[in-house]
């Protein structure tokens, strides 16, 4: 197996033209920098996370690397394949979940199309048998296999478009919001099979995702993209410091108590009743800070918060008063 990284990009640009009214008959021209020369390699088994706001060229960069767009600049290579250049070719070394839009056909049952993609792909047939009862099993699809795509709720879709993106083995699987739409054991087992595909085949996953838990749980990196540039590229506990992003604390006693702000390495944020909210540093552990309330107060529930991405990278911008983009993009870099 080469050694080369998987995915290799240097200086990728996307730019779109697009036309906004200037006056009553006049339309201007105006040219659109979706992607800003990025650069980053992926090596082969490595899980990333790949995130940032809503607009900031994420999904833009996975279409590239997908062959769906083509790059303005730069050099962009994926398993040694130019994407825009030789899409077919490429198609079945990777596979690709898009978030809300399906892979799937709308009307057929689940299975038929599996049966497609097992005719399309030319997969032999007793791997497509392996692999469908792997991601029946795993996924808990079985009871789903005769219902139409179009009767499938939004997480039972994406479960189905996870096992439609893997029947054919791909070397490189991009994931975009993965577990929208599902409840918490439903995302618990989601998590469970992209590690256990990862481990045991090997499998490199770009995943784009608003949902911090599932970077905690799956990327040992992250790389946050936002205006189209890549501002940071690392482990996710340096993302917290770079961003001062903090996690809450929701604790509920069995009674109200006066505002819990003794505790060292917490913030008291606000009360509800017999609910208070505690803020404390996202790179910190929150071990010490249920013990030291279980100690002292009569606690009957808890559970953890994580901060959504935007507010992670806002706190990272808002990190430099009074200076510039470009300013506080280097600070961070």
């Amino acid at each position: 197996m080469s050694c080369e990284p998987l995915i290799v990009l240097d200086g990728i640009e996307k730019t779109f033209t697009v036309r906004r009214k200037a006056g009553p008959f006049r339309r201007e021209k105006r040219e659109v920098r979706a992607v800003d020369g990025i650069s980053f390699t992926v090596d082969r088994g490595e899980m990333v996370g790949y995130i940032g706001p809503n607009g900031a060229g994420k999904s833009t960069t996975v279409k590239m690397l997908t062959g769906i767009l083509t790059p303005s600049g730069g050099r962009l290579r994926v398993a040694g394949i130019d994407p825009a250049r030789d899409r077919t070719r490429l198609a079945r070394r990777i596979g690709v979940v898009f978030g809300q839009r399906t892979t799937l056909w709308w009307d057929l049952p689940l299975r038929d199309s599996y049966r497609l993609v097992h005719r399309m792909y030319r997969i032999p047939d007793d791997r497509y048998r392996e692999n469908l009862a792997r991601c029946v099993d795993l996924l808990d699809l079985g009871d789903l296999l005769d219902v139409p795509v179009r009767q499938l709720s939004l997480g039972q879709r994406m479960r189905g478009d996870i096992a439609a993106a893997l029947l054919h083995d791909p070397e490189v699987l991009y994931l975009d919001e993965p577990t929208i739409g599902l409840d918490v054991v439903s995302k618990s087992r989601v998590r469970a099979f992209l590690r256990e595909l990862n481990a045991e085949r090997g499998t490199t996953v770009l995943l784009t995702t608003h949902d911090l838990t599932d970077i905690e749980q799956l990327c040992s990196r992250v790389m946050v993209i936002d205006h189209g540039r890549l501002v940071y590229d690392g482990g996710l506990p340096g993302l917290h410091a770079a961003g001062d992003g903090e996690r809450t604390l929701v604790v509920d006693l069995a009674r109200a108590f006066p505002p819990i702000d003794s505790v060292p390495g917490a913030r008291f944020v606000r009360a509800e009743g017999p609910r208070q909210y505690l803020a404390f540093p996202a790179s910190a552990s929150a071990a010490p800070l249920v013990a030291a309330v279980a100690e002292a107060y009569p606690l009957v529930d808890l559970s953890v918060r994580e901060p959504d991405i935007e507010s992670v990278i806002a706190k990272m911008y808002g990190g430099a008063p009074g200076g510039t983009h470009e300013e506080r993009r280097e600070s961070l870099m």
